[in-house]
């Protein structure tokens, strides 16, 4: 392809992306295609020779578009929210254009001390580091964390994060360009919070070493600990706390563990948990962490930490707790961010912990600006080594949005789901099971007519009830919803995310609820009436 021939493809790209969103609400939000269809449409083996490229982007439309889940889709309510705005594409397209590694950010290269090439400065694209540099500290800024973590503190500071090559990922042949989610920043923190704690305790075993999670921790927390091969405990957190823990759990469990001659180093902290939205209760878990030294506190808020750009909502998530105690702290720009998958952010309070952790720098990629200390070289700052332009995307996000837009795209998503939580509310059959946290809402069918005589047979007759809700939700495609399971009680998630979801579709959504709400408690007296006379 050369230079005009991208041109027209580029064209024709642009045009069919804009006619996938102008029919986007009229398409289902969940693919129909069944496992291994594409294999089935494709052949066995690579072309010998190159096909006309309208071939394939036509191939693209008709194949790898049904295929697609719309996470963009207004009546798209799973999960958590995905970003895709068209400023996040057009710096995509930008950065992929020019093919920066971004691996090493400053020059004179030295080898064995001496000088290679004085006229090589910043030898890998320096704009790249430069302008992640000033973009953390602008995020920093707009969730209002303290100046400790910005990159101009010479202290702390921010990066966006990328995953290097794990053995897992060779022996999967996932060998595609690494991504980055909170995952990833999770692991840095255990890695980096291990270093610390060994530096300090040499004679610790490594078989004593605890990561603390809960059991509302996303899994980030037990596969650092497969990762690393270290213990992790998962402290229980309580229907009556709302699933937040709490100062007094926290102390127990540190307790408990010294006794037993176990080492707790790292505390995964979550503030908005993908299951219930639950907020930890940074206060009180700040004033434990203060009374034992050696445990970093790590605040995971991949989904809701953007919910900090507005003030109205900062006392709720401890932001004064996070700038008193946190070690470290992250966010996925990528979910509820505006800005285009991948985009998580991680920053420290002190980033000698990271590099000290994570500096690996053979003769080839030292540098004068890097040896000194003038520069920020971001690949200590992570597993990987290259990494990929993605501060782009929140420059262009950041510029076009400005903090204004940022902050009434995340109230009005709140605003839709306190719609939605209010429609509830005043529903017949569906009930709330835990607070509404900022744009989730956490709820099941519970009409009256499934009430028993003991608490333990009410709850087994609602699981099966709600399973059959569930299944009856999943089978349509003009919907999507999670569902999820707290204290033994099985139960639907409603994520508001999409940036094109309005209150019709909210209306929408609940009047579909009800109608196969009631389709599920006629199958299910149907059921039991059936299983009952089966009895007798």
């Amino acid at each position: 392809m050369d230079i005009e021939q991208f041109r027209k493809a580029g064209y024709q790209a642009i045009d069919r992306i804009c006619d996938y969103y102008y029919n986007l609400q009229s398409k289902p939000v969940v693919s129909s295609v069944e496992p291994g269809y594409l294999r089935e449409c494709l052949p066995a083996e690579p072309p010998q020779k190159g096909e006309n490229f309208d071939d394939i982007a036509d191939d693209y439309q008709k194949l790898i578009i049904p295929g697609l889940t719309h996470w963009q889709h207004p009546s798209f309510f799973a999960y958590f929210p995905t970003a895709c705005t068209f400023e996040g594409m057009i710096a995509d397209l930008y950065a992929s254009s020019t093919a920066n590694p971004g691996f090493n950010v400053s020059g004179n290269f030295m080898i064995e001390d001496a000088v290679f090439n004085p006229s090589l400065q910043w030898s890998a694209s320096p704009a790249c580091t430069e302008l992640e540099a000033v973009m953390m500290d602008w995020a920093a800024q707009l969730l209002g964390l303290s100046p400790e973590f910005y990159n101009t503190s010479g202290m702390g500071g921010g990066a966006i994060q990328v995953r290097g090559y794990l053995a897992s990922d060779v022996e999967s042949n996932q060998t595609h360009q690494p991504q980055s989610t909170a995952s990833d920043s999770a692991l840095i923190a255990v890695v980096a919070a291990r270093s610390l704690y060994q530096r300090k305790h040499p004679e610790a075993e490594l078989q004593e070493l605890v990561i603390y999670t809960t059991s509302q921790t996303h899994s980030l927390g037990l596969k650092a600990g497969m990762v690393l091969g270290l213990s992790v405990r998962v402290i229980d957190v309580t229907w009556n706390d709302h699933f937040s823990l709490r100062g007094d759990t926290l102390r127990s469990a540190l307790e408990e563990d010294k006794v037993n001659g176990k080492k707790p180093f790292i505390l995964l902290a979550t503030v908005g948990t993908t299951s219930s939205g639950a907020i930890d209760n940074l206060p009180e878990i700040g004033a434990i962490a203060k009374e034992h030294p050696d445990l970093w506190v790590h605040i995971d808020s991949a989904w809701a930490g953007v919910a900090l750009s507005c003030p109205e909502y900062r006392e709720a998530l401890h932001l004064e707790a996070i700038n008193d105690y946190a070690h470290s702290f992250c966010t996925n720009f990528h979910k509820w961010g505006l800005t285009n998958f991948d985009a998580s952010t991680l920053w420290v309070r002190d980033r000698k912990y990271l590099t000290e952790a994570l500096d690996v720098t053979p003769p080839f990629l030292r540098t004068a600006h890097g040896d000194a200390g003038t520069v920020i070289d971001y690949r200590n700052w992570h597993l990987g080594l290259g990494r990929r332009f993605r501060a782009l995307k929140l420059w262009f996000v950041l510029r076009s949005f400005g903090v204004q837009g940022f902050q009434d795209y995340i109230r009005r998503t709140i605003k839709l789901n306190a719609l939605f939580a209010s429609l509830v509310k005043s529903s017949d059959q569906l009930a709330i099971v835990t607070p509404p946290s900022l744009s989730l809402t956490v709820f099941h069918l519970n009409p009256k007519s499934v009430a028993t005589h003991t608490e333990s047979a009410a709850r087994d007759s609602l699981n099966s009830l709600n399973k059959i809700f569930y299944g009856r939700i999943s089978a349509r495609n003009d919907i999507l919803l999670t569902s999820t399971v707290l204290n033994g009680i099985f139960c639907i998630r409603f994520a508001v995310g999409s940036a094109r979801t309005e209150e019709s579709h909210i209306h929408a959504a609940y009047d579909l609820l009800c109608k196969e709400g009631q389709a599920a408690v006629d199958l299910w007296e149907q059921t039991t009436g059936e299983q009952a006379v089966q009895r007798l």
